[in-house]
């Protein structure tokens, strides 16, 4: 299985953070953000990766090279105008011609990826998407989630006004994806949250959910003060002793 990391956005939440240091580069426990998910995705048998690229590429490149010295193969996708979630996976569906596993570049976690890949497959038919799913204190900040029995979603609406949540499970931010749905991503700028998810689920395109489990660490760093919790809190966790292995 293959993997992709959007790592190219410019951080502007975490400023002043990420005015001299681009967003993946920014350090925890002594690793740029951004090898912490290589880390995890090589611990889980993941090795040919593609990361996509905007603000301040140059620092991010020469650190990480081919990623032959991390065990992995790297292939960087540099935008000069930055595409948007959906718009920079689409970029790179030539490289994507198998499920994959998509992770948002700002997620630090310990999860069981293993898990979350084999609930993707235990859905045969038509091609779909698999959401990890996390509970969220505050859900207006986050993409919310409703899902029926059979785990399928149901609805999806991205950052609701607080009159108007209806759940607190809320998209984790990494998915699999068969690549099939890239096909209807149109070229060009566009958003997962935003544009692919309402459309999907508008064409009852199935899109599956999975909570993460109890005791999986997960956070999405994209603000000050969700890095500096993670700069607490991940020096202590067991499983990033794994993965630096």
């Amino acid at each position: 299985m293959k993997a992709m990391i959007l790592a190219a956005g410019a951080g502007t939440r975490l400023r002043p953070y990420t005015l001299t240091t681009p967003k993946p580069m920014l350090p925890v426990a002594g690793r740029p953000t951004l090898e912490w998910i290589i880390l995890w995705l090589r611990h889980h048998g993941i090795r040919d990766i593609v990361i996509n690229l905007h603000h301040q590429p140059e620092p991010v490149l020469q650190h990480f090279g081919n990623g032959h010295a991390l065990g992995v193969q790297l292939t960087f996708s540099v935008e000069s105008t930055i595409l948007g979630t959906a718009g920079g996976v689409k970029n790179v569906a030539r490289l994507l011609d198998q499920p994959f596993v998509l992770v948002y570049g700002d997620v630090l976690t310990d999860m069981d990826l293993g898990v979350l890949v084999a609930f993707h497959r235990s859905h045969d038919g038509p091609a779909h998407v698999t959401l990890s799913l996390n509970r969220a204190a505050n859900p207006c900040e986050c993409g919310i989630v409703a899902v029926d029995a059979a785990h399928q979603v149901t609805r999806f609406v991205e950052k609701p006004p607080r009159e108007d949540v209806f759940s607190d499970l809320t998209n984790a931010g990494v998915l699999v994806v068969d690549p099939a749905i890239l096909d209807d991503i149109p070229v060009g700028v566009s958003d997962i949250s935003h544009d692919v998810l309402p459309e999907l689920l508008r064409r009852r395109v199935p899109i599956f959910a999975k909570a993460i489990d109890d005791g999986t660490y997960l956070i999405d760093m994209g603000t000050p003060d969700k890095y500096e919790r993670a700069q607490r809190e991940w020096p202590t966790a067991t499983a990033r002793k794994t993965f630096a292995q």
